[in-house]
């Protein structure tokens, strides 16, 4: 038997959408996602954005449903031609596509609310809300996440969550999730992240110092963020380090000091 894990599951986004990848729409998922990751002591490890062809998402799936990434995906869950990750969640599972009965239920719910207001018909008979009960088909297998923004949900299977691309529904939907499935890995990690900015300094000079302390911290990762001093600003680096909060606080002091010792001032120019 396999001990069970201690480390923390990856995280993955899946942003689905033409009209991301056309410029008709900004991604606000991923930027949302991060944040609501590191208010839990999460972290997001990956993201991709595919357009709404079939054999696209269906071939992005089969290769995400072989992980055992958290992956959240954004986008293609409703009823019309251009949405389809349903299907494309089906075929690489190999499952078939059935009405869930809880989404049913939840979907008439919706349309008894509309119809109270005067906005269409409470009979899941008509045409229209047919149509609308097509939004609660999943793959077999699948569980519900729910919608509190219109009742209409999102579904959940083998570790991968799939909601709307409206971000007014799905990032409430992303924060049910993380907190009801995935409680136990919150604040699993301890890590810090820290940076300074350098001024005077070519990245080309102080890359070896980043090397060493990355052998010398064994976990601690270094970064560099060049900056040609747009806006008006001075050329400079943004020069941290992430990892465990006791060794990345070492060599964050013993990298200032290198700095310094190579030439580099941490004040801009007067």
């Amino acid at each position: 038997m396999n001990p069970i894990s201690t480390v923390p599951p990856r995280v993955r986004l899946i942003a689905i959408g033409d009209e991301i990848l056309s410029g008709r729409r900004q991604d606000k998922h991923f930027s949302r996602l991060i944040e609501l990751l590191q208010e839990r002591g999460m972290r997001l490890r990956a993201a991709e954005f595919i357009s709404d062809d079939e054999d696209d998402i269906t071939a992005c799936l089969l290769r995400s449903f072989a992980t055992d990434d958290i992956v959240f995906c954004c986008g293609g869950i409703g009823a019309t031609p251009d949405d389809r990750t349903r299907q494309a969640a089906a075929r690489a599972l190999g499952v078939d596509l059935a009405l869930h009965p809880e989404a049913a239920r939840l979907i008439g719910e919706r349309c008894a609310e509309m119809a109270a207001k005067g906005q269409g018909s409470a009979d899941m008979t008509t045409p229209e809300n047919q149509q609308r009960l097509r939004m609660g088909v999943f793959p077999v297998g699948a569980e519900i996440i729910p919608n509190a923004y219109n009742r209409i949900p999102g579904f959940y299977i083998r570790n991968h969550s799939f909601m709307p691309g409206f971000p007014v529904m799905a990032h409430a939907m992303m924060a049910w999730t993380l907190d009801t499935r995935y409680a136990q890995w919150h604040h699993r990690e301890s890590r810090v992240e820290h940076s300074f900015l350098v001024f005077g300094l070519p990245e080309s000079r102080i890359t070896p110092a980043l090397e060493a302390l990355e052998r010398r911290w064994v976990g601690v990762r270094a970064f560099s963020l060049p900056n040609v001093g747009d806006s008006g600003g001075h050329p400079h680096i943004e020069l941290g380090v992430k990892g465990a909060p006791e060794p990345t606080a070492e060599a964050l002091a013993w990298l200032r000091a290198e700095v310094q010792s190579l030439g580099g001032r941490l004040n801009p120019p007067s």
